[in-house]
């Protein structure tokens, strides 16, 4: 596959997003297409398992900004003929150039110091440079996303949940070198081992290209190996223990790192993202840092003024004092008792008190509240929405 090529597939399409889609548009148009066509959810199917590589090579481009820009720009150069460089077969006051020196493999007009389009190819696709570059530089691993659910006790205090991850990795039966077992690949002797060869465009045009016989590898494998059929790639299939710290919210993404794919010669791997999702809690719920409790109380305990014990999540229970004449839907702090925050602070314990009405009255209480009833007669609580200096319309 040549530069050109690499150039000329379109990320947008594959991810189906407009090229000036947002960052947060190519994040969720990748993780939906993932969730669609991951191998687990098809296995056996080959057609999937290669969409699934190429959305996931795709969002490798676009997914990351500096990638991003520098393959918009090259896509935008390759469109426009590279700007300035034109040629017209070597007329008078012209002259045939090699696209090396445009991507940074000469020293022509793109001068000593490479740079253009040759810092785009060599940083995202391995090209660039002279040989030895193309054959010695590191390639760091892809990254992973994944997705897992905890508990909302778990999401406060954290918890190691196991996560299985599929990603690209080398063959475990060739251990990468693409060869039946017991034999070797040999050096590629079209491209003696680099991988790249000059092709010419047109004209007085030549450019690096990926060699065909090897397929960039350097490499040419007579007795391919019958699981990878001489790619040298696999998928790998791993369990992971993963630490979701105390605190986590819900949608929070979470970074770890080096967990992700592993590196090509001898390069990092990449990172593991995971979404987490919390699940709900029959009692607590959460506000920013502070826990949420809906407590009730009767008519009488909010009236009088009562001592009622309250749970707390994973702790024992506190007692909270409730004034004499606390309204419905007061709320109570006790401190220390919700989230720790990243300070190594805690959040507090918002306690709401909701009055019950009880539903049945029996002959004793119906005659008390009666007594109540006579016994305050003579406030209206709904005086003031008669008040004759409350005009029609009035706003005060």
């Amino acid at each position: 596959m040549t530069s050109a090529d690499w150039a000329n597939k379109d990320f947008y399409k594959v991810l189906g997003v407009a090229k000036d889609a947002s960052a947060a548009d190519v994040k969720k148009a990748y993780r939906k297409l993932a969730r669609e066509n991951h191998p687990d959810s098809h296995p056996g199917n080959q057609a999937a398992e290669d969409r699934f590589k190429a959305i996931a090579e795709a969002y490798d481009v676009v997914g990351d900004a500096e990638k991003r820009k520098q393959y918009d720009e090259l896509r935008a150069g390759l469109a426009g003929g590279f700007g300035p460089f034109t040629t017209s077969g070597g007329g008078a006051g012209t002259q045939g150039f090699d696209f090396n020196d445009l991507f940074g493999g000469g020293t022509g007009r793109g001068g000593a110091g490479g740079g253009g389009f040759g810092d785009v190819f060599g940083g995202m696709f391995g090209g660039g440079g002279g040989r030895t570059r193309t054959t010695t530089q590191a390639r760091r691993g892809s990254d992973i996303e994944t997705e897992a659910t905890i508990g909302f006790a778990d999401s406060i205090e954290g918890v190691t949940v196991s996560l299985r991850l599929t990603s690209d990795a080398p063959c475990p039966d060739c251990s990468g070198t693409g060869a039946r077992a017991g034999t070797m690949p040999r050096v590629c002797p079209d491209c003696e081992g680099v991988g790249m060869r000059a092709a010419s465009v047109g004209g007085a045009f030549t450019m690096n290209e990926t060699c065909p016989t090897c397929r960039g590898r350097g490499l040419v494998v007579d007795d391919p190996c019958p699981t990878c059929h001489g790619s040298g790639r696999g998928l790998s299939n791993r369990t992971i223990s993963a630490r979701i710290p105390a605190g986590v919210k819900d949608g929070q993404r979470i970074r770890l790192r080096g967990k992700g794919a592993n590196g090509e010669r001898g390069g990092p791997p990449g990172d593991l993202y995971v979404t987490v999702h919390v699940a709900g809690h029959q009692l607590f719920g959460r506000k920013g840092d502070n826990l949420t409790l809906t407590v009730p109380v009767s008519f009488a305990e909010a009236a009088l003024g009562a001592d009622i014990k309250v749970p707390t999540l994973g702790g024992a229970p506190v007692t909270l004092k409730v004034p004499a004449g606390t309204p419905n839907g007061r709320s109570f702090r006790v401190r220390g008792r919700g989230v720790q925050r990243k300070d190594g602070h805690t959040g507090d314990l918002l306690v709401t008190v909701e009055v019950q009405v009880p539903p049945r009255l029996d002959d004793q209480a119906r005659a008390a509240v009666e007594a109540l009833r006579d016994a305050t007669a003579g406030t209206d609580l709904r005086a003031n929405l008669f008040d004759a200096r409350t005009t029609p319309g009035s706003t005060s």
